[in-house]
């Protein structure tokens, strides 16, 4: 990421670093790819980046995606604009992304009634 000084309005800033204003984009047909997804928000002004999020093993679209503008106006008349509208034949919508929230830490401990195997295939082989 760039540099940018802090006065400026149309950034959000941390530090020094430059946030984008990034878009959340829903409902998108599975045929839109990142160029096109790119190509609709051209008209609003310049994209620094988009992003179709798709399945880790299939590799086929989940349907909605990020854009990245330069911008916090381009990227509010894109909302305004966009939003609701026909997009390769789906009604999109488009806001504001929200930024991740914190993900609950995992465990991947063997859960207590399936630690004693011999418990386990008593249960379950019992039925047949």
């Amino acid at each position: 990421m760039g540099f940018v000084n802090k006065s400026c309005s149309n950034f959000r800033t941390q530090g020094e670093k430059v946030f984008m204003k990034s878009i959340y984009v829903g409902n998108l047909s599975y045929s839109v790819d990142e160029e096109a997804l790119k190509k609709v928000f051209e008209t609003y002004g310049e994209v620094k980046s988009a992003k179709v999020i798709t399945d880790r093993e299939t590799g086929r679209s989940k349907g909605f995606g990020f854009v990245e503008m330069e911008s916090d106006e381009s990227a509010k008349t894109a909302i305004d604009t966009l939003n609701g509208t026909d997009v390769a034949g789906r009604n999109v919508k488009v806001t504001e992304a929200e930024p991740r929230k914190p993900r609950e830490q995992r465990s991947f401990q063997k859960r207590d009634d399936y630690q004693d195997s011999s418990s386990y295939n008593s249960r379950y082989n019992s039925k047949y």
